[in-house]
């Protein structure tokens, strides 16, 4: 159950990006996972609630998301860390073993090339950047970037118009 409103992307419900993403998500138990932009929180929430042991990290830079997201966790009795910032701001000096978004495309390139830009160093060595993006607003454009900055970048699967990608930080996990 969740509590949107009117501030945050995709008040009326998930949408079929987000949907792709979290059924594409590999987190481990105990794995540690990035929810960037988290909205009102269903990605990050769904990790928490399905994967033993996860330690997850949900960010956003709207206040009302991360309201709502705070909210979302506790109506679902969920241990989550709930911080406020632009991308990887709230989480300096910190390393996961998972980052995923549904980027704001809406926001710009520089915007969601900044979250692919600054996603290796907040990855641990084997850990990976999983993101969603519509076929025709930009999912080709952004596995490009993708490969360009971690050497490699997959389409993990298809859907509704939307791609999940996901980049591997090289090293061992």
């Amino acid at each position: 159950m969740f509590r949107t409103d009117s501030a945050v992307f995709s008040r009326a419900g998930v949408d079929r990006g987000t949907e792709l993403l979290v059924e594409s998500l590999e987190v481990g138990p105990g794995q540690s996972l990035l929810d960037l932009g988290c909205g009102y929180g269903p990605i990050g929430l769904a990790v928490a609630a399905a994967v033993e042991g996860a330690r997850v990290v949900m960010t956003d830079v709207n206040r009302r998301a991360i309201v709502l997201a705070r909210r979302n966790a506790e109506l679902n009795r969920l241990d989550v860390e709930v911080r406020e910032g632009p991308l990887f701001e709230p989480v300096a000096g910190m390393a996961f073993d998972r980052i995923a978004s549904n980027p704001p495309i809406r926001a710009g390139k520089a915007v969601v090339h900044g979250i692919v830009e600054g996603a290796p160093a907040h990855l641990r060595d084997g850990g990976s950047l999983w993101l969603v993006a519509r076929t025709k607003q930009g999912a080709p454009s952004l596995r490009a970037k993708m490969q360009e900055t971690f050497g490699n970048a997959e389409v993990v699967a298809r859907g509704g118009g939307f791609w999940v990608l996901r980049s591997v930080r090289p090293g061992n996990p």
